[in-house]
């Protein structure tokens, strides 16, 4: 992918390592996973581990690989996505977890909380802010802090929570007094085996079942203070920090995806043959391969646009938030035009394309919905009056 950046010596070496490793580890086992369901890969999991692509994203001095720039860190997850973006997505999911750690805890959590996670035998880990009533309006949450002598009693229901069943440490939003609405949102780590923490089954998913998602239910879990992130009410502002990362990585994804639907569909087009000659030479299929390799090569430009604004320390909530409509919806329609292209095969399960077709739809949805992202866009534009 070109796209007029000069990479350093450490940015080659780990785009370099993930790419084998998508198509040597990840990409074989894109089908099994998703037949699997409800079952995450754990074996790829330990493996990725141990190669450091699970924690590549965490501060060195906590035992992770160090890189802190978030244009590393798109470029590695688009490789890791082109091998499969479920798998890619599961395998760089610690990284939302650590996201609040970073932006709200002191030195001394983050010590406790990231080291376990750069080892060659991590935790997984989960972030719960959805709830059964809650979705884009993160403000509403309904889970209930309340303070309790020396720490807090959390009450409340989170739903479509990533990594739950599986997860030792879990980021929980909540809230220490509802009428404050983002002023009274309160982020805590929440450890798997407190009392009162129970997770429910796992949800049944369209795509990305790699990633396994299931209901948490905190019934009077009582919390210590020092697992509380930052001071109350300053957890809406490490939320929102933690979207805007998270949406430009979306985007990463999102072009990786795009790029394996674009090679498999290519490369099926030079082979298949009809009316006498390869599809691609009919103007119809080549001109959906070349819509498809400008939304593919748009959705990377604007993942590296929006990761070099964060890096540079300015505000980015536009900018993540146009990365991650134009990217999601490009993946969408470029999964759509490479089944298409393959015509009754591509509807068959003999390719992924069917699948990556449901997977590419869960990235319009998750992290705020295209909807949502339009709204940021639109109120963006109306407060600064230009890009």
């Amino acid at each position: 992918m070109k796209d007029g950046l000069d990479q350093t010596s450490e940015q080659r070496e780990f785009v370099a390592l993930a790419r084998d490793f998508a198509l040597r580890e990840i990409r074989p086992r894109a089908r099994e996973v998703d037949d699997a369901d409800h079952e995450s890969p754990l074996d790829l999991w330990a493996k990725a581990a141990k190669l450091g692509l699970t924690s590549f994203m965490l501060p060195e001095e906590y035992g992770g690989g160090g890189v802190g720039d978030l244009v590393t860190q798109a470029l590695v997850t688009e490789e890791l996505c082109y091998g499969d973006i479920g798998i890619g997505n599961l395998l760089t999911s610690n990284g939302f977890f650590a996201g609040p750690v970073e932006a709200l805890g002191s030195p001394e959590q983050r010590r406790r909380w990231l080291t376990p996670l750069t080892g060659d035998d991590p935790p997984m880990t989960a972030l719960a802010v959805t709830e059964p009533a809650v979705g884009s309006d993160a403000a509403a949450l309904r889970t209930r802090a309340v303070r309790d002598g020396s720490g807090y009693v959390l009450s409340g229901q989170k739903t479509w929570i990533s990594n739950a069943p599986y997860a030792r440490y879990i980021v929980v939003f909540a809230t220490v007094d509802p009428a404050l609405r983002s002023r009274g949102v309160t982020a805590f780590v929440v450890e798997r085996d407190m009392p009162g923490l129970r997770v429910g089954r796992a949800l049944p998913k369209m795509g990305q079942r790699a990633i396994v998602s299931a209901e948490v239910f905190l019934d009077d879990v009582r919390v210590p203070a020092e697992n509380r992130l930052g001071e109350e009410g300053q957890g809406f502002y490490g939320l929102m920090r933690t979207f805007d990362a998270s949406r430009i990585l979306i985007a990463a994804a999102c072009a990786g995806l795009c790029r394996a639907a674009l090679d498999t569909a290519l490369r099926y087009a030079r082979e298949r043959e009809q009316f006498g000659k390869p599809i691609i030479e009919h103007q119809a299929v080549a001109f959906r391969l070349a819509d498809m390799a400008a939304r593919t090569d748009a959705a990377h430009l604007l993942a590296m646009r929006a990761a070099r604004v964060f890096d540079a320390g300015e505000p980015a909530t536009q900018e993540a938030a146009i990365a991650k409509l134009v990217a999601s919806e490009n993946a969408m329609w470029c999964t759509w035009a490479a089944l298409q292209t393959h015509g009754g095969w591509g509807y068959s399960r003999e390719f992924l394309l069917e699948k990556w077709m449901r997977d590419a739809k869960l990235e319009e949805i998750e992290e705020g919905t295209s909807d949502i992202q339009r709204l940021i866009i639109s109120r963006s534009l109306a407060k600064s009056g230009a890009m």
